[in-house]
């Protein structure tokens, strides 16, 4: 079994879509086997997306994701990885396909209301940044 990050940012947060991607999780047999709110601090932020602090958009993106709560879930399953982001759809929501969850409720590239890991080095980082051990059911 594989297991993947899930965020659902702050822009999906705050505009009751919470709800919502839960239910595209679950119709897509995507099993949720933790999950919790919380408010990133900008540092916090900082650290998750550490990998990209040389890009241009690194400022603007920990800004965002720092800026009011998010829920953070771990999703397992076969081939999960893939899967789920197959489900949320492009990064750019004007290229995601139709059904995905940036497809339905992303308003641009930045507040595309989900997060997914994209690999299994990926997800073991980000899993570990938010959970410890005990708080992920097996």
């Amino acid at each position: 079994m594989e297991r993947t990050l899930s965020i659902i940012k702050p822009d999906g947060v705050a505009r009751g879509l919470v709800g919502d991607v839960i239910k595209c999780l679950e119709k897509n047999n995507l099993k949720i086997v933790a999950m919790k709110m919380l408010h990133m601090t900008k540092t916090q932020a900082e650290g998750f997306y550490a990998v990209h602090k040389e890009r241009p958009f690194f400022q603007s993106l920990t800004e965002f994701m720092s800026s009011g709560p998010v829920v953070v879930m771990v999703l397992e399953g076969e081939n999960v990885i893939a899967r789920y982001r197959d489900l949320m759809g492009a990064t750019d929501c004007r290229f995601a396909a139709e059904g995905t969850i940036r497809k339905a409720f992303a308003t641009d590239i930045e507040k595309n209301v989900v997060h997914g890991s994209d690999a299994p080095e990926t997800a073991s980082f980000e899993i570990g940044y938010f959970f410890n051990r005990f708080e992920i059911l097996s």
